[in-house]
C-alpha cells in the first residue's frame, strides 16, 4: 500500500532525515485538521509510524512539536493517546515536561488534561505506558494529598502506581463517572455531551439511536440467509455489502462503530446464551446449553467482516485496510466491557473463535490481500496489545494462543525482518509484566502454572526457530522477568545466532580469546540506556567514564539505585532493577567501545594478560568495585545477576562480563562476595537445560583455574549436601574437582 512504500521512498532520498522530518511535520499538522474522522486519524498515525521506522529523529521532533504547541493541540487527549500507542513520543521527556507544566495545580488546564490522560491510560488503554510517567504521577500525587482533594484522584494515583490492580478496583474508580453519564441519560438527553475528563471512552456509555439495534439484527438475519443460499462468491454478497455502504454503515464514523459493535454483541450473545438472539429478527438455531456453544453466528459475522474488507480493498486500494483497525478497535472495546461486566462469568471462547477465523481468512494466500499482509499482521498485534493480560486477565489463555498462532507470530518475525519484531517483543513484554508478580512471589496456582508452561513452550519455539529474535531483545526481557524465574531467563539467554557453531566450553585448554566471534559486539535492539535517561543519570555516567572525576556521582550512585518506598512495596524489592541492569550493561558497553578505539591488541587478548587487569577495567572497575562492596546482600545479588545476564554466546560482551565476574571474585576481600558470585552462577546451572554458553564457560574457568582457589573456600564445605552438589555440577561441567587440594 501507499503507506508501506513511505520507508522505501525515504530511503532513496539523498537527505533522508530532512525529507523524513518534512513529511512528518506535514502529517503531524494534518493530524489535527480532521481528527474526528477515525480513518483520517489512523492513516496519519500510520504515516508517522512508517517514517519513524527509517528516521529515529522523528520521535524527538514529534515530542518537541507537542511540547511547544498551543494548548488546544497540546491537550488533545485522543491525539496524544494515539502518539503514545504508536510509540511516537519520548515518554521520558514528555513525562518531565507535563510534571513541570502542572505547576503544583496552578495550571488548571494542564492538571485536568493530565488527570484525563492518566485515567485513560490506567483504566481504558495500556497500563504499561503509565510506568514511564513517574514524575507526572508524583506531581498529581502531591495534589491528591492536599486537604479537600477528591478521593477519586487518590484512587487513580494508587492504581497508577500498582499496574496489577484488579479490575474490581478499576471498576470502582470509574463508577462515579458512569453514574454521572447515567444521570445525564435519565434526564432525557438523547445525545449527551461527554466531557473528556468525565469519560474518555464515549463508546462505553453511548446510546444507540432509536430502533438501530433492530435494524442491525434484521440486516444480520438477511446476511445469514444470503450466505447460506449463495455462499461467499456470489454477486448477492457484493450487492449486500454495497447496500451497507450506501446506507452509511461503513462510512468509518461513529455509526460504523455502533454497527459493528451490535453485530458482534448479537453474535456473542447467540453463542453463549440458550435463548441467544433467536427471539430477535435473526432466525438462527440456538445452542441447547451454554457449555455446548454454537459458533454459527460468530462464523457468520467473521465472514461478513472479511468480505467487507476485501470489497473495500478492491474499491479503495490497500489503504482501505485502515478499516480493519477500526473493526479490531470495536472488538477490543466489546471484549473489555464484557470482561468487566461479567467478571468470573466471562467466556472467552466466542472471541477466540472470532479472532481465529479472522487470522485464518485475512492471512491466507489471497490475490486481493497478498500485498497487505504486514499491515494486517500489525493491526492484529496492536489489537492484542490493547487486550494484554494486565487489562483483561480473563482473556489470558486465549490471548497467549492467539499471539503465538502459527499464522501470526512466525509471519511477523519473517515478514521483512526485523520490521515486525518490535510487535512480538511488545506482546511478550505484556505477558511478562502480567506474570511478574505471580512469579516473583511464587504464587503459581493451577491457572498461573498452566500459563507459565504455555509461555515457556512459546519461548522454546522461539529459541529453536528464531534465536536471533531472543538474542537481540534479551535485555528488555530480563528487565521484567524476576530474578527468581531462572529457567525462563536461561531459555532467553541461551539463544545464539543460527550461523554460529558453539565450541564445547568444557574442552581442555580451550582458548576462548582466539575464537573468531569473541571480538564482535552483539546486536541489541533494546534501548539499553532508557532507564538511565528516565532517572537523568546518563550524562553523569558518561562524564565519569570519560574523566574519572571524583564528584558527587560515585557518592550518590548507591542511593539513586533505590526505589521510593511505595514503589519498593509494589515491586517487592528495594532496588530499581531495570536501572541496575541498564547501568551495568551501559558501563560495560562504553568501556568496551573505549578500549576498541585505542591502538592496542584485540580486546580478547588484553583480557588474557594478568598485568593488564587494572588497565582493562578502567573507570568501570571503580563503579563495579564500589557496587560489589557497598551494596547490601539484596543489592549485590541483583548487581551480580545484571552481570550474569550478559554471559551468553561468544561475543565481546560475554567475554568482558565473564572477565569482570572472575575479577570481582579474585579481588574480593569478603568471602560473602565470593559466595554470592558462586550462588548466581550455580543457581542458573542446576535448573533444567538449556544453559547459556557464557555461563558454563565462566563457571568452568572458576572451578578449574587454580588462581581462584575455588575448592578451598569454606562455603563449599558448609554442609555435606552442598559439597555433593558442587561435586555433581563440577562433573557435569567437565570432570571431577581436583584431588590434590591441601584440604584433602
Amino acid at each position: 500500500g501507499a503507506i508501506a512504500q513511505i520507508p522505501e521512498i525515504l530511503l532513496k532520498c539523498v537527505s533522508r532525515d530532512e525529507a523524513a522530518l518534512a513529511v512528518a511535520q506535514k502529517a503531524f499538522k494534518s493530524l489535527y485538521e480532521n481528527a474526528s474522522s477515525s480513518l483520517h486519524f489512523s492513516a496519519h498515525l500510520a504515516i508517522l509510524a512508517a517514517i519513524r521506522d527509517v528516521c529515529k529523529l522523528v520521535v524527538k521532533e514529534l515530542t518537541s512539536w507537542v511540547i511547544y504547541s498551543d494548548e488546544e493541540r497540546k491537550f488533545n487527549t485522543p491525539i496524544i493517546l494515539g502518539l503514545i500507542d504508536k510509540e511516537l513520543l519520548n515518554l521520558a521527556e514528555y513525562n518531565m515536561h507535563m510534571a513541570k507544566l502542572i505547576d503544583g495545580g496552578r495550571n488548571k488546564a494542564a492538571t485536568e488534561f493530565s488527570i484525563s490522560l492518566l485515567h485513560t491510560l490506567v483504566v481504558q488503554e495500556s497500563r504499561s505506558s503509565v510506568l514511564e510517567l513517574p514524575n507526572l504521577i508524583d506531581a498529581l500525587a502531591k495534589l491528591a494529598s492536599r486537604p479537600g482533594s477528591p478521593e477519586s484522584l487518590q484512587r487513580l494515583i494508587d492504581i497508577a502506581r500498582n499496574p496489577t490492580a484488579s479490575a474490581t478496583v478499576l471498576s470502582g474508580f470509574a463508577a462515579g463517572k458512569e453514574e454521572k453519564a447515567k444521570q445525564s441519560r435519565e434526564k432525557g438527553s438523547e445525545h449527551p455531551t461527554v466531557c473528556r475528563e468525565d469519560n474518555i471512552n464515549a463508546e462505553s456509555v453511548g446510546v444507540d439511536p432509536a430502533g438501530f439495534r433492530d435494524q442491525v439484527s434484521a440486516l444480520f438475519a438477511e446476511w445469514y440467509q444470503i450466505s447460506e443460499l449463495h455462499g461467499t462468491n456470489d454477486t448477492a454478497c457484493t450487492r449486500f455489502i454495497s447496500q451497507l455502504q450506501q446506507s452509511g454503515y461503513l462510512s468509518g464514523d461513529d455509526i460504523s462503530d455502533h454497527f459493528f459493535r451490535l453485530l458482534m454483541e448479537l453474535s456473542v450473545t447467540h453463542c453463549v446464551s440458550a435463548e441467544g438472539i433467536s427471539s430477535r429478527p435473526l432466525s438462527l438455531p440456538s445452542p441447547q446449553t451454554s457449555r455446548n456453544l454454537s459458533f454459527l453466528a460468530i462464523d457468520m459475522y467473521s465472514k461478513l467482516v472479511v468480505l467487507i474488507l476485501k470489497y473495500y480493498v478492491v474499491e479503495h486500494g490497500p489503504t482501505a485496510l485502515l478499516l480493519l483497525s477500526q473493526l479490531l478497535s470495536v472488538a477490543v472495546k466489546v471484549i473489555v466491557r464484557d470482561a468487566e461486566e461479567k467478571a468470573a462469568a466471562f467466556n472467552s471462547r466466542p472471541y477466540f473463535r472470532l479472532f481465529i477465523n479472522w487470522i485464518f481468512d485475512l492471512l491466507a494466500p489471497d490475490s486481493i490481500l497478498d500485498g497487505a499482509h504486514l499491515q494486517v499482521l500489525v493491526a492484529f498485534a496492536n489489537a492484542f496489545h490493547s487486550l494484554q493480560p494486565l487489562r483483561v486477565p480473563a482473556f489470558s489463555f486465549a490471548w497467549l494462543e492467539l499471539v503465538s498462532h502459527r499464522n501470526l507470530m512466525p509471519k511477523l518475525l519473517t515478514s521483512n525482518p526485523p520490521k515486525g519484531w518490535p510487535h512480538i517483543q511488545r506482546l511478550l513484554m505484556d505477558m511478562f509484566r502480567f506474570m511478574e508478580p505471580y512469579l516473583r512471589n511464587a504464587e503459581l496456582g493451577e491457572p498461573i502454572h498452566f500459563l507459565y508452561k504455555g509461555i515457556l513452550r512459546v519461548l522454546l519455539v522461539l529459541l529453536h526457530d528464531f534465536p536471533e529474535f531472543l538474542c537481540h531483545y534479551h535485555f528488555s526481557f530480563c528487565d521484567v522477568i524476576p530474578s527468581s524465574c531462572i529457567q525462563m531467563r536461561n531459555v532467553i539467554l541461551s539463544a545464539f545466532p543460527r550461523n554460529m557453531r558453539l565450541p564445547d566450553p568444557s574442552t581442555p585448554n580451550l582458548k576462548i580469546d582466539l575464537l573468531p566471534e569473541i571480538n564482535q559486539s552483539p546486536r541489541i535492539f533494546s534501548e539499553v540506556d532508557a532507564a538511565l535517561k528516565v532517572k537523568q543519570m546518563k550524562s553523569d555516567v558518561d562524564e565519569y567514564l570519560k574523566t574519572r572525576h571524583q564528584g558527587p556521582f560515585m557518592s550518590e550512585l548507591k542511593q539513586k539505585l533505590y526505589l521510593a518506598q511505595t514503589e519498593a512495596t509494589q515491586a517487592g524489592t528495594l532496588y530499581n532493577v531495570p536501572l541496575m541492569n541498564s547501568l551495568v550493561l551501559y558501563v560495560g558497553m562504553q568501556t568496551i567501545q573505549q578500549l576498541q578505539t585505542k591502538t592496542l591488541p584485540p580486546l580478547a587478548q588484553q583480557m588474557t594478560h594478568n598485568g593488564s587487569l587494572e588497565y582493562m577495567m578502567g573507570t568501570a572497575k571503580d563503579i563495579f568495585q564500589m557496587l560489589i562492596v557497598d551494596l547490601d546482600t539484596e543489592g549485590r545479588y541483583l548487581f551480580l545477576n545484571a552481570i550474569a545476564n550478559q554471559l551468553r554466546y561468544p561475543n565481546n560482551h560475554t567475554h568482558f562480563f565473564s572477565f569482570v565476574l572472575l575479577y570481582l571474585f579474585v579481588e574480593a576481600n569478603q568471602e560473602i562476595i565470593q559466595e554470592q558470585i558462586t550462588r548466581v552462577l550455580l543457581e542458573r546451572l542446576i535448573v533444567n537445560r538449556p544453559h547459556p554458553w557464557g555461563l558454563l564457560a565462566t563457571f568452568i574457568e572458576l572451578i578449574k583455574n587454580p588462581k581462584y582457589s575455588f575448592w578451598s573456600r569454606s562455603f563449599i564445605r558448609c554442609a555435606p549436601e552442598i559439597e555433593k552438589l558442587f561435586d555433581s555440577v563440577s562433573r557435569s561441567c567437565g570432570g571431577p574437582r581436583p584431588l590434590d587440594e591441601s584440604i584433602l
